[in-house]
C-alpha cells in the first residue's frame, strides 16, 4: 500500500468518524464521476415517461443531475451521509397519519447545519494532512453541502458510496437498518478513496409492491409519482385524481406504506436526534381537531415543519379526502 493511499485512507477514516460523532448513522465516499451506463437511462426513461408527475424541477438541469463537475467545478469526491428518522413514537392507530419523516422539525434545516458541521470538521482535517505541501499544485480546499434541495441524485450517490443499494421502492435501504433515512453530500475538490457499491438484497420480496394502494410501485419498473399517494398528498396541487379517496385511508401527508412492508425496517434504528424527535401538539391531534383546523392553527403547529410543502389548501384537501375514504 503507497504512503499516499495509506494517507488517503486514513483521513476518510477520520471523516467517517466525525460523520458518526455528529449523529449520521453511515456515512461512505464516492467518486465524483459522471453518471452513465444504467442509472442515467433509468431516469432519462422516467423523465420520457412522465412519471416525475408535476415536479418540473425533477426535468430541468439534468445535465447537472449526471454530472456532479458541473454543479461543483473541480468535485473529485463525494462525501454521503445518512441520519436515521424512524421516529420513537408515531400518531395514534386510528386517527389520520403524517409521513414519520415529518413529525419532528424539517429535515432540510436540520440536515444542512449538520452537514455544515461535518464540513468544518473536514477543512480542519483536511488542512492537517495537507500541511507543508501548498508547494504540491492542490487548488484551494473547496467544499459544497446538499440535502434534497439541489441537482444531485441522491440515493444514487448514496449506493455508489456503499451506503445501501437501491429497493423495489425505490428507497435506499441499508443493511440492517431499512430506508427510514435522510441523506446528504458534501462535495469536496479532494480525491479520497471510494467505497464499493452494494448489491441488492430484496430477492424475491415484493412486500413493498403489494403493499401500495395505487400500484405506484412496478416490480422492475420506474416509480410512478402520478399515482403515489406521497406525491399527492405533498407535492401535487389541486384536485386529487379521480379514485385517490378511496385509498388514501389515514394518509393526510404522505405515505409510509411501501417502508412499514418492507422488512428491513423491522431493523430501523430510532432517531436520537432531538430535532427530529415528534411534535407533542401533532400527536395529540384528533380526528375533530384536523376537520376545524384554521389555518392561523396550521401555520402554529406546522412552524419549522416540512408540511408547509403540503400548504394549508393541500393538507384540508386531504383531511377531506381521508373523511370522505373513512364514511366509504
Amino acid at each position: 500500500m503507497s504512503s499516499r493511499f495509506s494517507t488517503e485512507q486514513s483521513l476518510a477514516d477520520k471523516i467517517k468518524a466525525e460523520a458518526s460523532r455528529l449523529g449520521f448513522y453511515r456515512c461512505g465516499v464516492a467518486e465524483a464521476a459522471p453518471v452513465g451506463g444504467k442509472a442515467a437511462g433509468e431516469f432519462a426513461r422516467w423523465i420520457a415517461s412522465g412519471c416525475h408527475a408535476g415536479m418540473d424541477y425533477m426535468a430541468h438541469n439534468t445535465d447537472k443531475r449526471l454530472d456532479p463537475a458541473l454543479l461543483m467545478p473541480g468535485v473529485r469526491s463525494i462525501v454521503c451521509v445518512a441520519m436515521a428518522y424512524a421516529p420513537p413514537r408515531t400518531m395514534p392507530e386510528g386517527e389520520y397519519q403524517i409521513a414519520a419523516y415529518a413529525l419532528g422539525r424539517d429535515y432540510h434545516d436540520v440536515m444542512k447545519a449538520r452537514l455544515r458541521s461535518l464540513a468544518a470538521a473536514m477543512e480542519r482535517l483536511f488542512a492537517e494532512a495537507e500541511a507543508g505541501k501548498a508547494a504540491s499544485g492542490l487548488p484551494a480546499l473547496a467544499m459544497r453541502v446538499f440535502c434534497d434541495t439541489a441537482p444531485v441524485l441522491e440515493r444514487y450517490w448514496a449506493w455508489r458510496a456503499g451506503l445501501g443499494w437501491p429497493g423495489r421502492n425505490r428507497q435506499l435501504i441499508i443493511p440492517g437498518a431499512g430506508s427510514m433515512f435522510f441523506l446528504g453530500e458534501v462535495f469536496v475538490n479532494r480525491s479520497l478513496p471510494a467505497d464499493s457499491p452494494q448489491e441488492p438484497r430484496c430477492g424475491t420480496c415484493r412486500a413493498c409492491i403489494d403493499a401500495c394502494p395505487t400500484s405506484a410501485i412496478a416490480d422492475g419498473g420506474p416509480l410512478d409519482a402520478r399515482r403515489c399517494l406521497s406525491y399527492l398528498t405533498i407535492e401535487h396541487r389541486g384536485p386529487l385524481p379521480a379514485g385517490v379517496e378511496n385509498v388514501v385511508g389515514n394518509s393526510i401527508y404522505g405515505c409510509d406504506r411501501c417502508q412499514t412492508a418492507c422488512p428491513w425496517n423491522r431493523l430501523a434504528p430510532v432517531a436520537t436526534d432531538p430535532e427530529l424527535q415528534p411534535n407533542a401538539a401533532l400527536l395529540a391531534m384528533t380526528k375533530a381537531g384536523w376537520h376545524n383546523l384554521s389555518a392561523d392553527d396550521y401555520r402554529r403547529l406546522f412552524k419549522g415543519s416540512a408540511v408547509k410543502r403540503a400548504k394549508y389548501e393541500g393538507l384540508m384537501r386531504n383531511i377531506r379526502a381521508a373523511e370522505a375514504c373513512g364514511e366509504v
